[in-house]
């Protein structure tokens, strides 16, 4: 058995080799990982983590919370500031959302706030960022 806060490699290699967690892209490998997450918060609760499993669990909190910081809209941000925090997020430009908005004179009328996202741009959009639609509407 490893001392306390003694990592074993092999034994936190073969957990790692186990569930093989990354940086989360989608809603699913979230649904995932937090899964895990809270089934090792509970386990906690009933005994000690070897320092394998407390390394893995502050990998999956970090995993989780970078990615739910990253995608998960903020409710009392208006669509226009979702709109821009994810075009910031993504390294967007206007001109990179031609295929929402159809057009530079509209990308540019919804950006600067002179137009409203309609809502077919709102469908678009959670498309795009794979997020609800619910997100782009006032």
């Amino acid at each position: 058995m490893a001392k306390a806060g003694v990592l074993d490699e092999k034994k936190y290699g073969t957990l790692l080799d186990k569930h093989r967690p990354r940086r989360i892209q989608t809603p699913g490998e979230h649904e995932r990982l937090s899964a895990m997450l809270e089934e090792l918060d509970g386990e906690q609760e009933k005994r000690e983590l070897d320092a394998e499993e407390r390394e893995f669990q502050e990998l999956l909190a970090l995993l989780v919370t970078e990615y739910e910081d990253r995608v998960v809209i903020d409710p009392q941000d208006s669509p226009l500031e979702t709109l821009k925090s994810l075009m910031e997020d993504h390294g967007l430009r206007a001109v990179d959302l031609l295929d929402v908005f159809g057009s530079p004179a509209v990308a540019s009328q919804v950006l600067n706030g002179h137009r409203e996202i309609s809502k077919s741009h709102a469908r678009r959009l959670a498309d795009r960022f794979k997020l609800s639609v619910d997100a782009f509407v006032a």
